[in-house]
């Protein structure tokens, strides 16, 4: 691909090349409500979102501003219960980020303020090394390096680094070069416009080198072959068989999940396959969690059948009471068209 030649090492120039980053992304940099705030908790709970899930989902569909709309403070967020936790998160997915963040504020609360040292904030439950710099970095503006996904494919680039950068030496070089050039003065805007350079011009696959603010410093004549990464395990493929029951009443028979993914989440109760291929499927969904493919069949039954009699977890809720129950996404778009809710 066409790409400017390197003029400048990064390593032996880092203050022209923070520099460079940083004049570019006072035109251009993009206006998200994390970056208006130094609040560390307002902060920490978009860091927690972006983790697994794309900007524009987690803005787009409003998660982030009804979240603390909710939860404006760590005491807020320390003391609510279960059901109203998950279901502000609901459509996020990774529900165990819900429940982290909410321990996080409580240790918070209990303090009576975040942190600001590295270690004291790595103390913190659910707050590992890229969540502590993150919050030092954005919250504070203290010397911090931060290193994402979009921060690991600049670097490898920049650097013409050709090792896989999710092994463990991979991660271990990548944070050592990102401390080095890290900005000891402006690291709000220097880790900001880096992560941005990767959101919007270092991407995956073929990068906009010519719009580049800093391709003369980058090493690398074939950005598009980086970053290297260990082989993904390949996706496999699961088959759900779920029941759909309603009693005289026309009541729902759902089942709460006690497994770590999903714990406390309502869903239609699952039978063995063998069981339920009998009664007639009425419909079929299909969704991608992590590195599974599922293939969901809804099978229908009469509140008398042997299948449908409540188990352990299970019971029946009102079509007005799953309005409020928290859900998993597949299954909230299944038991709405079923019940005809727009």
């Amino acid at each position: 691909m066409l790409k400017p030649r390197q003029t400048r090492d990064p390593l032996d120039a880092p203050q022209p090349f923070r520099d460079a980053l940083a004049g570019w992304f006072a035109r251009e940099g993009r206006d998200y409500p994390w970056r208006r705030t130094t609040d560390p908790h307002a902060i920490l709970v978009s860091e927690v979102m972006l983790q697994q899930t794309q900007i524009a989902t987690v803005l787009g569909r409003g998660y982030y501003g009804r979240f603390l709309e909710t939860f404006p403070d760590p005491a807020t967020l320390a003391a609510t219960d279960d059901t109203t936790l998950l279901k502000v998160w609901e459509g996020l997915g990774y529900y165990r980020r819900a429940r982290m963040l909410r321990e996080t504020a409580r240790a918070v609360a209990s303090a009576g303020e975040f942190p600001r040292e590295l270690d004291a904030l790595q103390a913190l439950p659910g707050v590992g090394r890229y969540t502590a710099n993150a919050l030092r970095a954005f919250a504070f503006d203290l010397p911090a390096a931060v290193v994402d996904g979009n921060v690991a494919r600049v670097l490898s680039r920049l650097l013409d680094f050709r090792e896989a950068v999710d092994s463990p030496a991979g991660l271990k070089w990548l944070w050592g070069q990102a401390e080095i050039l890290a900005d000891p003065v402006h690291p709000r805007i220097y880790n900001s416009a880096l992560m941005e350079l990767g959101q919007t011009r270092c991407r995956p696959g073929v990068p906009d080198c010519l719009d580049c603010p800093v391709a003369g410093f980058c090493r690398t004549r074939s950005p598009e072959t980086l970053p290297v990464k260990t082989p993904k395990r390949a996706m496999e493929k699961v088959d759900t068989h779920v029941l759909w029951v309603r009693d005289a009443t026309w009541q729902v028979l759902l089942h709460q999940e006690q497994g770590k993914r999903r714990q406390g989440l309502w869903k239609l109760p699952e039978r063995p396959a063998a069981d339920a291929f009998p009664l007639p499927e009425i419909a079929t969904r299909r969704y991608t969690i992590t590195r599974f493919q599922v293939t969901l069949h809804l099978h229908s039954a009469e509140p008398d059948h042997p299948l449908a009699a409540p188990r352990d977890g299970e019971a029946w809720h009102s079509p007005a009471a799953i309005t409020a129950l928290p859900m998993p996404s597949p299954y909230r778009r299944a038991v709405e068209e079923l019940l005809g809710i727009d």
